[in-house]
């Protein structure tokens, strides 16, 4: 039996409702099958909100991830004494034990110590400060462990994947950020990250207008016409399977993404409220494009009910399932590079079981 995945696990905003999901998500002993967890965290933040939410797990207190056991959540103080919890609440100490908690993982992964990095929920306004002088964990997570890479968020649920041109910015200067290169340049990311991270051998992307109605023509605005077709257009010439721009009402409103293995959008909210209305509480925000693999949940903080032990931690659940699968993916497409033999084995016998579903489906006429 191989060795089980280690999984990183910061505690995000201890005000938050992040300890109380990674509780409720550890206590179930099943989860421990799948791998070995390692909090980065404080045993006293870690102490209270067990106690606030009537928690049964325990936790293994250790110096660092090498000390980590299995079948345990084992716990890495990363926090002074004295660091103080107000349920609820933003404040400037809690965005300060969020990024002491990020930074030793940060540092223990370069170490080689835990093989994926799972991030609960922060405040980007609590955590702001000189040390962390970024919009949010993507950004952050780029520049320490990207290689000179460039991130791609992509949120994942159980019926579409949504990837972002642009992420955390204000809406005022979305169109003043686009241009072809970088249109051209998340495609890329996207398409890649589909074949490596997801096992899908010809990824289909469907790429979304900027403007009302894909501008109709230019009388709403021109960057599908200079910006985002010319990116399609040359994205299509070197093989990738991209369409559109799609404008996004209409792409969303009659299903037009179960299409398609995942949808570009030009900016946050583009994408992300039709995600999370389909499917929220399964949601994972997951960092393409860079050498470690990250995932968090698609939630934030959620003071307004935290400590009060109704969160619902299937977010967190499948943001830590989301990471094996991956880091599976990865080394399996590692191997196959590694001895090419080998993919024949593999093609065989993804085209065996697509022919028993047709089998399948013949039989159900």
């Amino acid at each position: 039996m191989s060795e089980k995945i280690k999984v990183g696990i910061t505690h995000g905003d201890v005000n938050g409702i992040g300890y109380e999901i990674i509780l409720k998500t550890f206590g179930n002993p099943m989860m421990f099958e799948f791998c070995t967890p390692i909090l980065y965290g404080s045993p006293k933040v870690a102490a209270y909100h067990r106690k606030a939410v009537d928690s049964q797990t325990n936790f293994n207190v250790v110096n660092s991830a090498v000390e980590a056991v299995p079948d345990r959540l084992n716990l890495v103080n990363c926090c002074t004494e004295d660091v103080k919890v107000e349920l609820g609440i933003p404040t400037e100490e809690s965005g300060n034990a969020a990024y002491l908690a990020l930074d030793r993982a940060v540092k223990e992964y370069r170490q080689g110590m835990f093989d994926v990095l799972v991030t609960a929920p922060i405040n980007k306004k609590c955590i702001h400060s000189d040390n962390f002088n970024f919009t949010g964990h993507t950004e952050y997570i780029e520049s320490e462990l990207g290689e000179g890479n460039k991130a791609l968020m992509i949120l994942i649920n159980r019926v579409m994947r949504v990837a972002l041109v642009t992420v955390h910015e204000p809406i005022s200067k979305i169109a003043s950020l686009l241009n072809k290169e970088l249109i051209k340049s998340k495609i890329s990311v996207l398409q890649h990250s589909l074949k490596t991270d997801f096992n899908i051998e010809i990824p289909r992307i469907a790429v979304l207008a900027l403007n009302p109605h894909a501008s109709d023509d230019g009388l709403m605005g021109d960057e599908e016409e200079k910006i985002i077709k010319p990116a399609i257009n040359e994205c299509q010439d070197e093989g990738i399977h991209c369409f559109g721009p799609f404008p996004a009402d209409g792409f969303f409103g009659n299903k037009d993404y179960r299409c398609f293995d995942a949808v570009l959008a030009m900016y946050h909210d583009q994408g992300l409220i039709p995600f999370k209305t389909l499917d929220m509480d399964c949601g994972v925000n997951f960092t393409a494009g860079l050498p470690v693999v990250r995932t968090s949940p698609d939630h934030g903080t959620a003071y307004d009910i935290s400590g009060k032990g109704i969160a619902n931690e299937q977010s967190m659940r499948q943001a830590i399932f989301t990471a094996i699968d991956i880091i599976r993916s990865r080394r399996n497409e590692a191997e196959i590079s590694a001895n090419p033999l080998s993919k024949l084995f593999f093609d065989r016998r993804d085209d065996s079981d697509k022919l028993k579903q047709l089998d399948s489906d013949d039989d159900k006429e």
